[in-house]
C-alpha cells in the first residue's frame, strides 16, 4: 500500500507540516518575503537558492519542509522520483523575461527559468538525486491525474514520491507540498479522496 507520510502548505507569513501550522515571526512583505524567511528560519546555506525565480524557490522551501520531515536515507538516490504539477506553468518568470526584452536588455538568468521544469533539477541537484521526474500543466488540481501518475512511477525503480502542486502567478500563490512512500502503512492511503482533503486542509 502507498501513502501520503508527510505534507505540507506554504501561505504568506506562515506554513504547515502535517496541518500542524507555524506563524513566522520575521514580517517579510508578500510571499517572496515568506519564502526567503521560511529558508531563513531553516537555517539552509544554499547560496543558489538566492538566484532561483520565484516558482523555483518556492518548490526549493516547500522541498526542504518535506526532506527535514521525512527520512529519504532508506532510499537510493535513484529510487526518489519527483512529480509537479501547477496550472500556470512558468508564467511569472515569462512576464519577468518578456518586461527585460521590452527594456532592451534580455536576461539570460530569467530566461532559464522559463520552463517550469527547472525547479525539479534544482532540487534534484541539491539532494543528487537521480530518480524519474514529470512535471505536469494541468487546469487545477487534479487528483485522479496525480494519484495516477504517482503509481505509474511507483511502478518501475521508484520508492517514494516528492510532489508538488505549486502555482505562482502575479496575483496568486497555491502550494501544496507531499511525499508518497511505496509499502509504508503509516499516514494516509494514497486515494483521491484523501489527496484533496490535505489538499484543502
Amino acid at each position: 500500500m502507498s501513502s501520503i507520510t508527510t505534507y505540507c502548505h506554504i501561505k504568506n507569513n506562515a506554513y504547515s507540516i502535517n496541518g500542524e501550522a507555524t506563524v513566522l515571526e520575521e514580517n517579510e512583505k508578500g510571499f517572496s518575503g515568506t519564502i526567503v524567511a521560511i529558508y531563513r528560519q531553516l537555517a539552509l546555506k544554499y547560496p543558489k537558492f538566492h538566484k532561483m525565480d520565484l516558482l523555483a524557490k518556492t518548490a526549493f522551501i516547500g522541498s526542504e519542509l518535506i526532506i527535514q520531515n521525512t527520512d529519504f536515507s532508506i532510499y537510493e538516490d535513484d529510487e526518489i522520483a519527483q512529480l509537479f504539477a501547477n496550472s500556470e506553468s512558468s508564467e511569472y518568470s515569462d512576464f519577468k523575461f518578456q518586461e527585460s526584452i521590452e527594456n532592451g536588455n534580455p536576461s539570460p538568468s530569467q530566461f532559464v527559468y522559463t520552463l517550469p521544469n527547472i525547479l525539479m533539477g534544482e532540487i534534484a541537484l541539491k539532494n543528487k538525486w537521480y530518480g524519474e521526474n514529470l512535471f505536469l500543466v494541468l487546469p487545477n488540481f487534479n487528483a485522479k491525474e496525480i494519484k495516477e501518475q504517482i503509481e505509474l512511477l511507483l511502478c518501475n525503480t521508484s520508492k517514494a514520491v516528492l510532489c508538488g502542486w505549486v502555482d505562482v502567478t502575479k496575483t496568486e500563490i497555491n502550494t501544496f507540498f507531499f511525499v508518497v512512500e511505496n509499502e509504508k502503512n503509516k499516514g494516509e492511503e494514497l486515494t483521491e479522496e484523501n489527496l484533496l482533503k490535505l489538499y484543502n486542509n
